[in-house]
């Protein structure tokens, strides 16, 4: 893997969080080093480092705004370049992943696109039960992906189904790759298939072009079986 991946994963990022922010009409911080979201005190304060050594001033910045936060805050360092620990933060590792165009099997159940309000307001609701986006609980319908990201065409989402129902969801952001997001299962619905149904349905939509995603520990084998492979360990500071 190269320095572009990792620079490919980051930039799948920015796209997603930007869309986010301007969708759920929150501020938004551009700055050399890093991009900064600043939500409600349910959303809270979301930092993804855009350098691996931002300048001092970027430093500064980033503190100030981890300080004077509102709600929960997570910043994302996929270069592991910095030390947040003096802001009382926490951190912890993800692997960042990336999978090269090829051709998927076909999905073992139907994977659909989203189009329409009441389908992105089931994608919500299967993505903050089944992740799951705690602090978005109880769930206030729009709060998490509002009908505006259905304007978007950098932005899509997916429902697979099992027995007719709803049972998994997830996000994409193209920008010069797709970054895969909040792929996940609802509890009940686990340990059938369903995961790996929507990813294959997913990467038959998306085959032409790199993927990348962070994965975490439960999802390692599912997407090592389907050729995505490290780029790095990313640190998420919370």
């Amino acid at each position: 893997m190269t320095a572009a991946d990792l620079e490919l994963s980051v930039r799948n990022a920015a796209a997603l969080w930007t869309a986010l922010a301007e969708a759920r009409g929150h501020g938004l911080v551009r700055r050399p080093g890093f991009l900064a979201v600043t939500g409600s005190p349910r959303t809270g304060l979301r930092i993804l480092l855009r350098a691996p050594d931002p300048a001092p001033d970027d430093r500064a910045a980033l503190a100030d705004l981890v300080r004077r936060r509102v709600g929960p805050v997570t910043v994302e360092d996929q270069y592991a370049a910095l030390d947040l620990t003096d802001l009382g933060l926490t951190p912890r590792s993800l692997p960042v992943l990336v999978r090269r165009p090829a051709p998927p099997p076909a999905p073992s159940l139907p994977v659909t696109p989203v189009e329409r309000r009441d389908e992105l307001d089931t994608v919500e609701d299967v993505v903050v039960r089944g992740f799951p986006l705690d602090p978005l609980r109880p769930r206030r319908p729009g709060e998490a992906f509002p009908a505006a990201l259905l304007d978007r065409p950098e932005v899509r989402f997916f429902l697979v189904h099992s027995g007719g129902a709803p049972a998994g969801a997830c996000l994409t952001v193209r920008d010069q790759g797709v970054g895969l997001y909040w792929m996940t299962s609802l509890p009940e619905h686990r340990s059938r298939g369903v995961g790996r149904a929507l990813l294959h349905g997913v990467l038959g939509r998306f085959g032409e072009v790199p993927m990348t995603l962070t994965a975490a520990r439960a999802g390692r084998p599912l997407y090592d079986s389907l050729g995505f492979v490290p780029v790095a360990d990313a640190t998420w500071w919370s």
